[in-house]
């Protein structure tokens, strides 16, 4: 397994678990306890939202059958790799709000938030996480009886890190930690400025 020290480093100060959280795809043939699944959706949910709304939903698959369910509509280029995960997660979220009158602008906004920190509760219980955006999401929306409202996002692999090794070799070259753009390439004080 690669050392995160040796492709990130920040350069401001922050928590070493931001530099810990990354990609990987290797999981080990090893099942997540429920009491640690349930702590990741617990973190999900004191993510911040808009007028307290949370609109985020999970829907986990677990069981051999439920994990098929999932790798129905997951493109083949991830099932090549995410078919060992012990976990799958659907990120979901309710686009409209009784409240708002209509659509929830800020859903997807909240919503990632949500997976933001359940990202970072996972590393911090020793599992890895990927996002996936690479799967067909009317399939995904109707297998898992999505309704019309309410939008998918991503599919979530999570577990525990595998070896490089075990990997098909079109995989292992890039499976390590990737580097982010410095910050002064994405923010800009007063008005927007491209960059």
């Amino acid at each position: 397994m690669n050392n995160v020290k040796d492709f990130r480093n920040a350069s401001y100060d922050i928590d070493p678990i931001y530099l810990k959280r990354w990609s990987p795809r290797s999981f080990k043939d090893k099942e997540v306890s429920d009491e640690d699944l349930n702590s990741i959706f617990e973190a999900a949910r004191w993510a911040p939202s808009a007028a307290n709304v949370q609109p985020w939903r999970f829907i986990f698959a677990q069981s051999a059958e439920d994990r098929n369910k999932f790798l129905s509509f997951i493109h083949d280029g991830n099932v090549a790799w995410c078919d060992k995960a012990p976990v799958l997660v659907a990120v979901v979220s309710k686009m409209d709000e009784v409240r708002f009158g209509g659509d929830n602008p800020t859903h997807a906004f909240d919503t990632g938030a949500a997976w933001g920190f359940l990202a970072l509760e996972a590393i911090r219980k020793g599992l890895i996480t990927h996002a996936m955006g690479g799967f067909d999401r009317e399939k995904a929306k109707k297998v898992l009886h999505i309704p019309e409202n309410y939008m998918i996002h991503a599919i979530v692999a999570v577990g525990y890190q595998g070896e490089t090794a075990e990997l098909k070799e079109q995989y292992q070259e890039r499976e390590k930690p990737s580097d982010r753009h410095e910050v002064e390439s994405f923010i800009s004080e007063g008005i927007f400025i491209e960059k």
